[in-house]
């Protein structure tokens, strides 16, 4: 603490002292988009405003200049330029003009980050931690027995790891229920249910999720990839029910479970269907990976998704989100991979669509006081990982599109808060 305290200080005064900016630029001519998102986490974490320019340049960020900030962009590999005080006045002016779709965020405090994740290692990598180990943003893991003592409360932005809510474990059963990894994640959450007073895996992933559900209403950030986000909802809907056949709970079912889900508890999803069959990968009807195949002939080559273009100056949240150098990007398999359009609620914001598909690829929404995006996909940069695959080596794809997406709301809880236009 006494270090960044010292820090902060030298950039402080290093900058009181400077009459120029630094400006990172974010479209083609940034050499490294991922990890200059970590540059501008470290001068926020060193208490140091940014100016967050959306649609300028790719979504640029503006920072006064400190050689502190200089060296760190050096060392990092990240492009940037220093631009006199006139050029910045300029900048702000340009994108001040109302009849110019562009808006300038001021990014103040760093947020604390904490991603949902199994204290046991697992066969797959998580898109999340890879890129956020790779831009240098910190981070902490927590699990079940931590959110069951709420220690959410110390953090204002969450990951849900790639996760079924569902006590089904991943829906793995068919293939690989005799692998070692996948009975020794079996008996590690038996064990920790019992030990936290449940005595089912599904109970304890439901008294989770509420407890997610708490955190995201009093003013969270939650952010959801693959088969977090559709598992999530389905738990929520379904609770008072059991969905969960005898190999993952040791009894049946509940009787037309699916006439009475609760779509009222749900954050993004309705009217969907809970798929139960333990040969069948899917959880529900609202992942699209089978139908975008077979329905709508969906394949690697033609697989893409297009970010909507919102007004910056009155949609500044989502335009926060989709701030990006390309408007077009590379689909990607999941365990979800996309969501039904016709099983998302009025009030979710679609960002990114496959139209073709009818299907949405990145969602956004509000709970309570805080919000939720919800992001179809495993991997942006690897069209169909698999179980035990290795993971990503992001140092060669530092200028992922479909990385930024992530970044974007790792970034988005810092925004200085408006009044909302009306």
């Amino acid at each position: 603490m006494k270090k960044i305290i010292l820090l902060s200080s030298f950039l402080f005064l290093s900058i009181l002292s400077q009459a120029s900016y630094i400006l990172i630029p974010m479209d083609l001519q940034q050499k490294d988009h991922l990890k200059a998102y970590g540059v501008a986490y470290w001068v926020l974490k060193n208490y140091v405003e940014v100016h967050w320019l959306l649609n300028y340049r790719g979504g640029s960020f503006m920072i006064k200049d400190a050689k502190e900030i200089e060296s760190e962009c050096t060392i990092r590999g990240v492009s940037f330029e220093i631009i006199a005080d006139a050029k910045s006045t300029s900048i702000l002016t340009e994108i001040a003009d109302p009849e110019v779709n562009m808006e300038d965020v001021k990014l103040e405090k760093a947020p604390k980050m904490a991603v949902y994740s199994p204290k046991f290692k697992q066969p797959w990598d998580d898109a999340v931690t890879l890129v956020l180990k790779y831009a240098e943003i910190p981070y902490d893991v927590v699990y079940d027995e931590e959110i069951l003592k709420d220690k959410l409360v110390t953090y204002d932005w969450l990951h849900l790891h790639h996760e079924d809510f569902t006590g089904q474990y991943g829906k793995f059963w068919a293939q690989y229920r005799n692998a070692a990894w996948y009975q020794e994640q079996q008996k590690t959450l038996e064990e920790s249910a019992r030990s936290l007073g449940f005595q089912k895996v599904s109970q304890m992933k439901l008294a989770v999720a509420k407890k997610i559900r708490d955190f995201t209403a009093g003013g969270g950030f939650l952010f959801a990839m693959c088969s977090a986000p559709d598992s999530y909802d389905i738990a929520l809907a379904a609770e008072g029910l059991d969905i969960c056949e005898t190999m993952f709970d040791g009894d049946g079912i509940t009787p037309n479970y699916n006439q009475k889900l609760d779509y009222s508890k749900t954050f993004a999803f309705t009217n969907f269907l809970a798929e139960i069959n333990p040969g069948q990968y899917s959880k529900s009807n609202i992942d699209t990976t089978v139908p975008r195949g077979q329905k709508y002939g969906v394949t690697q080559k033609n697989d893409l998704f297009t970010l909507f273009d919102f007004s910056a100056k009155w949609d500044v949240v989502p335009t926060m989100l989709c701030q990006n150098h390309e408007q077009i990007i590379k689909g990607f398999w999941g365990q979800t991979t996309g969501f039904d359009k016709s099983l998302i609620k009025s009030n979710v914001l679609i960002l990114g669509e496959n139209k073709a598909a009818n299907e949405a690829r990145y969602i956004h929404g509000e709970f309570g006081k805080g919000t939720f995006t919800f992001y179809g996909g495993h991997d942006p940069e690897d069209y169909q990982h698999r179980v035990e695959d290795p993971p990503t080596d992001l140092s060669l794809h530092p200028n992922s599109p479909g990385y930024r997406l992530i970044l974007n709301n790792v970034l988005f809880p810092a925004a200085k808060k408006k009044k909302q236009k009306t």
